[in-house]
């Protein structure tokens, strides 16, 4: 695994930046646009996240070349964490009023998800797409 890019987000367009550049990562050995419009769709929530909750934070995307190639992208906060981790998992659950369908979506769109949380420290969700 080969870290490609490294980006601090604070703002939309920082994120819109991310989004572009593990797109264009992605197209240069797929031609899936459906797995590219996942890894766009994946990155967006959790970069929104990362704006609404915790202020600023980082997205790191690897290109996976052994055994699978697939992209891997890492986004990590030192925001307030997450309560109950299960409970932001469910559909339909939010603390900010929303349709609550960001984490559990992302989580069924993508082949690998793992998330990583504690309160007061901040929250990593790793996220997979194999092709």
């Amino acid at each position: 695994m080969n870290l490609v890019f490294k980006l601090a987000v604070s703002t939309e367009m920082q994120v819109h930046i991310v989004i572009y550049k593990a797109a264009e990562l992605m197209k240069q050995t797929t031609k899936d646009q459906v797995k590219i419009a996942k890894l766009k769709t994946a990155i967006s929530e959790l970069g929104q996240n990362i704006i609404k909750y915790a202020k600023e934070g980082t997205i790191s995307v690897f290109e996976i070349n052994n055994p699978k190639k697939g992209i891997k992208v890492i986004v990590a906060d030192k925001g307030p964490g997450i309560l109950d981790l299960e409970e932001a998992l469910s559909d339909n659950f939010s603390t900010s009023g929303t349709l609550g369908l960001g984490l559990p979506g992302v989580r069924r769109m993508v082949d690998g998800f793992s998330i990583k949380s504690e309160v007061g420290v901040g929250t990593e969700v790793s996220i997979s797409i194999f092709y």
